[in-house]
């Protein structure tokens, strides 16, 4: 009797143990901590595609207020002439918030444009007429496209109700400056980066009838 429970004991301690091990094997990971480029604020998750949004909207700024002061002096189009007054007036406005948003958040923002911002302002810094005039509506309309596209990205997944708010009013301002850039009549649609190519969709679940079931 006594062989017997000792057996019975070594057997549901060998099950025991194969339950732990399978446990273990099949359990999650744990949750890897924080990465370091979040930051948990108040206002909720502060990540890198949310300080790269502000750095992005600070550039524009940088060189679209410089280039709206040069419309306003070398275009030939008065509603170009408009266009750029319109530019400076509202990135004026915009890159304050986006330097008072940047402080509360603890976000260092850029004090230069980017290359290609650079090599955009030199080029229409080397014209005036109608070639600026072309070349302002071109450059500045594409840019905006692409910065759109970033802002609606962080609008949509941002964790952080400060950025949810900021990209918030600056769509309304890109999305506007989109649509002055295109009332000059200048910008030729067909040399702006095609929209991207729709995912393909997953297929749908099949419908199982529930009378088959029972």
């Amino acid at each position: 009797m006594h062989r017997l429970l000792r057996g019975e004991v070594l057997m549901f301690g060998g099950f025991a143990v194969a339950a732990v091990v399978t446990i273990l094997l099949v359990m999650p990971p744990a949750t890897a901590p924080v990465s370091a480029e979040w930051s948990v604020l108040p206002s909720g998750p502060l990540g890198p595609a949310d300080r790269d949004l502000l750095a992005k909207v600070r550039q524009a700024g940088l060189w679209e207020i410089p280039m709206g002061r040069l419309a306003q002096e070398r275009a030939d189009s008065q509603r170009v002439k408009e266009v750029g007054m319109h530019l400076v007036e509202d990135h004026t406005k915009l890159d304050l918030v986006t330097r008072q948003y940047a402080a509360r958040l603890g976000v260092a923002l850029p004090d230069v444009p980017s290359p290609d911002q650079q090599s955009w302002m030199a080029q229409l810094g080397a014209q005036s007429g109608s070639a600026f005039d072309k070349d302002f509506a071109q450059l500045l309309r594409a840019a905006h496209g692409k910065v759109f596209s970033v802002v609606a990205g962080v609008r949509a997944g941002t964790r952080n109700s400060e950025i949810r708010r900021f990209s918030q009013h600056t769509l309304n301002v890109v999305l506007k400056h989109m649509t002055l850039l295109e009332s000059t009549g200048l910008v030729a649609y067909d040399q702006l980066p095609e929209p991207a190519l729709p995912a393909a969709s997953p297929p749908a679940p099949a419908v199982v009838d529930p009378r088959r079931q029972q």
